[in-house]
């Protein structure tokens, strides 16, 4: 049942399930002093005050990472690195130390949207309702407006359309990520 909400960058956002703030929690979305609230609950509370929350999120919160690999020089310089521990670290430009001019490759929400880009990119046609959709309201109202004054509205639009059917948005209003 979605019945939990959060005041996350966007303002407040829900109803969520718990399966889904479960993902935001992993995500790193929220955090220790969120404000959360679901049905029951008198207040708005931080995450880390609720009790149903408080185990994930002290788990994330107490786990470190592991230390890093070294590797030992190997007698051949083709062979494979070894990994162990008496050893200096491989040098940049190696596997696994990528190269730093390599293109960058963000990672995006873990939370899935439940709009769909193709559906937000053709409603584009009709101008600031593709956004809308989407959960960029604001934007929508804009181009909108902005229609009636010689077309400039309209034409954002369609570009705007064009750039969501080809990929450009990535998140949705509430920060989720789109598929395709």
């Amino acid at each position: 049942m979605a019945d939990w909400y959060y005041i996350g960058h966007y303002g407040q956002l829900g109803p969520l399930t718990r399966d889904q703030i479960d993902e935001l929690i992993d995500g790193g979305v929220i955090e220790q002093e969120t404000y959360v609230w679901r049905s029951g609950m008198a207040n708005w509370l931080p995450a880390g005050q609720v009790d149903e929350l408080r185990t994930l999120l002290q788990k994330d919160f107490l786990s470190k990472p592991p230390p890093m690999p070294t590797t030992l020089a190997p007698a051949n310089p083709m062979a494979p690195p070894v990994f162990g521990t008496h050893s200096t670290l491989p040098a940049q430009g190696t596997d696994f130390f990528p190269n730093p001019y390599a293109a960058y490759h963000p990672t995006y929400a873990t939370v899935r949207s439940d709009r769909n880009r193709l559906i937000g990119g053709l409603l584009q046609i009709i101008p600031g309702v593709g956004r809308m959709y989407l959960g960029y309201s604001a934007h929508g109202v804009l181009q909108l407006l902005l229609t009636p004054c010689m077309g400039v509205g309209w034409l954002w639009s369609v570009i705007d359309g064009i750039l969501i059917l080809a990929g450009g948005l990535k998140l949705d209003g509430y920060g989720r990520r789109l598929d395709d």
